[in-house]
C-alpha cells in the first residue's frame, strides 16, 4: 500500500518576486513556476498543457500567466486556460507565507 507524503520545501523569500515577476522552482521532481501576481503568490506547474513549453517565458498580467507559444492565458489561482487554444487547466499548488518565506507542501504518492 502507498502513503501519500507531503513534502514542505520553502520556495522562496516572502519580497524576492516583485510584482509581475516569476521564478522556476522544482519541488520533489514536479517543474513549477511561483508567480507574484498584484502582489499575491500563486504556484503552478511551469509547462503549458497545450504543448509543452515553458510557462516561464511568458508573462504575467492581471492574476493570469501566459503562453508566449501560442497566446493561452491561464488563471493563476485555478489553472484553468482562459483562451484558446489550451482547453485543458494547469495544476496549482497551495502555497504559505510563515516566517519570512514562502512555503509550499507538495503531495507525492
Amino acid at each position: 500500500m502507498m502513503m501519500n507524503t507531503a513534502t514542505r520545501v520553502a520556495l522562496a523569500d516572502e519580497n524576492e518576486l516583485k510584482p509581475g515577476e516569476m521564478k522556476k522552482v522544482e519541488v520533489d521532481g514536479k517543474k513549477l513556476i511561483l508567480a507574484n501576481a498584484a502582489g499575491d503568490y500563486y504556484l503552478v506547474d511551469e509547462m503549458c498543457s497545450h504543448e509543452d513549453f515553458s510557462l516561464y517565458l511568458g508573462c504575467i498580467k492581471d492574476r493570469t500567466i501566459k503562453c508566449s507559444l501560442h497566446g493561452s492565458y491561464f488563471d493563476l489561482k485555478t489553472g484553468e486556460p482562459l483562451e484558446e487554444p489550451a482547453c485543458e487547466a494547469i495544476g496549482t499548488y497551495e502555497i504559505f507565507i510563515q516566517d519570512g518565506k514562502i512555503w509550499s507542501d507538495i503531495t507525492s504518492k
